[in-house]
């Protein structure tokens, strides 16, 4: 039996984005909006220096939701803000959207600077933060859960 945990240095942030549509039956508003986000994520994906370490999508009953993990806050606000990126434009496309059909779609987020995380990976790929940021092998004196978060960072250590 492997145990592992995600080891990172630095600042971490954690990300949550989400759609929530509203009006099911009007593909016509909603997948412009939901089309966007594979665009943007090509675009971080393909930039090592964008900041985001990783990502994962998920499906709840109201829309897409995406968790990401970025290596500081200042890089995720660069990105949103950036006018030659693919996040900008999407945003004024929602907006005017948003007006023009009220009710229809809506958007979310939540943005967490982490100041301690802990996790463990007991035969399991990684997932999450642990495949956003790396693992390492659980060492005895970090074997539960509390000593791996009382360490104080948001990194393994053996």
């Amino acid at each position: 039996m492997t145990r592992m945990t995600h080891t990172h240095e630095g600042e971490l942030v954690v990300f949550h984005l989400g759609m929530t549509i509203r009006k099911w039956w009007r593909p016509d508003l909603w997948m412009p909006v939901s089309a966007a986000m594979p665009r943007m994520m090509a675009e971080l994906l393909g930039d090592p220096d964008s900041g985001l370490l990783g990502s994962t999508m998920l499906l709840g009953r109201r829309g897409p939701y995406l968790v990401q993990y970025w290596s500081s806050i200042d890089e995720l606000y660069a990105y949103a803000s950036a006018p030659a990126q693919e996040h900008r434009p999407a945003w004024t496309r929602f907006n005017r959207l948003a007006r023009k059909h009220p009710g229809a779609i809506g958007v979310w987020h939540e943005t967490y600077r982490v100041a301690a995380a802990e996790s463990v990976y007991v035969d399991t790929p990684a997932m999450g933060l642990g495949a956003a940021t790396g693992l390492v092998e659980i060492g005895r004196r970090h074997d539960r859960a509390r000593a791996r978060l009382d360490d104080g960072a948001t990194r393994a250590r053996s």
